[in-house]
């Protein structure tokens, strides 16, 4: 499996912690973490975090569209699911997943770091 790049998991997690999503440990981030479902960065957020991510690391983003992904807007059942069990068993983790599936992952942001473009 691949690792997630040092500066990427710093990235992520201070920018968790900088606007107070969640905490996140970066030694737990893999390429499969994904942003909008573990993370829980979608809506408006997620553009944020794409508009810091590509000035912070001079990622070229004039050809990215949301039509590849889907736009991740979240989901009321899995915040429900969330809120009652909270995300740490792995059976929680499916279920969320069967519910609604993530759009966007850590993956999709280090192919962007070592290409130089997010597509």
């Amino acid at each position: 499996m691949e690792e997630v790049l040092p500066e990427l998991k710093e990235f992520i997690a201070g920018y968790c912690d900088r606007y107070k999503i969640q905490k996140v440990d970066p030694e737990a981030l893999t390429v499969d973490t994904s942003i909008d479902l573990d993370l829980d960065i979608f809506d408006i957020e997620i553009d944020l975090f794409l508009a810091e991510f590509t000035d912070k690391f001079r990622i070229d983003n004039s050809k990215f569209t949301w039509y590849k992904y889907g736009y991740p807007k979240g989901s009321f059942g899995v915040e429900m699911i969330k809120t009652v069990f909270g995300y740490r068993y792995p059976w929680v983790k499916k279920v969320a997943n069967k519910i609604y599936k993530p759009k966007f992952k850590v993956q999709n942001l280090q192919e962007a770091m070592k290409t130089g473009r997010l597509v």
